[in-house]
């Protein structure tokens, strides 16, 4: 499971190291690429099994329906295959880094079967509004 948030340097070339646990999973995994895709003004990144998952519940998806097909749209449009290279790094295609206004310090937070890439900055005042917004109802309604 991907847990826990690590903070890193992006490249200018665009590449990012994933934090050692994340890459001891997808090792354990036999993972070598990720597939990266936009969200909610940040990146999620998935490993391939869990992303050929998530392909298939959205080939379930009733194809008339207007916001199905946007919602397909708009995560397949984005999605792109980023192998691993030897030093555990990707490369952030463009398209995502501008979508998700990266900066030279990135946050990863993990999501149980995917991760997050965000803008550290970002991800930082996201984080404190989450924080604020939170409800502890939720967390007793999960528990009980």
């Amino acid at each position: 499971m991907f847990r826990g948030s690590s903070f890193h340097t992006m490249d200018n070339k665009g590449r990012v190291s994933i934090p050692v646990r994340f890459r001891e999973i997808l090792q354990e995994r036999q993972e070598r690429q990720l597939i990266l895709t936009n969200w909610d003004g940040y990146i999620l990144a998935y490993p391939h099994d869990e992303w050929v998952k998530l392909e298939a519940k959205l080939a379930e998806l009733k194809t008339f329906n207007k916001n199905n097909r946007n919602l397909k749209r708009f995560l397949l449009s984005g999605a792109g295959e980023c192998p691993l290279d030897r030093q555990g790094r990707i490369l952030i295609p463009q398209s995502l880094r501008e979508y998700a206004k990266l900066g030279r310090e990135i946050a990863i937070v993990g999501q149980v079967q995917n991760f997050e890439i965000w803008d550290r900055e970002r991800y930082e005042a996201n984080r404190k509004q989450l924080e604020e917004s939170l409800d502890a109802s939720v967390l007793n309604d999960l528990l009980i």
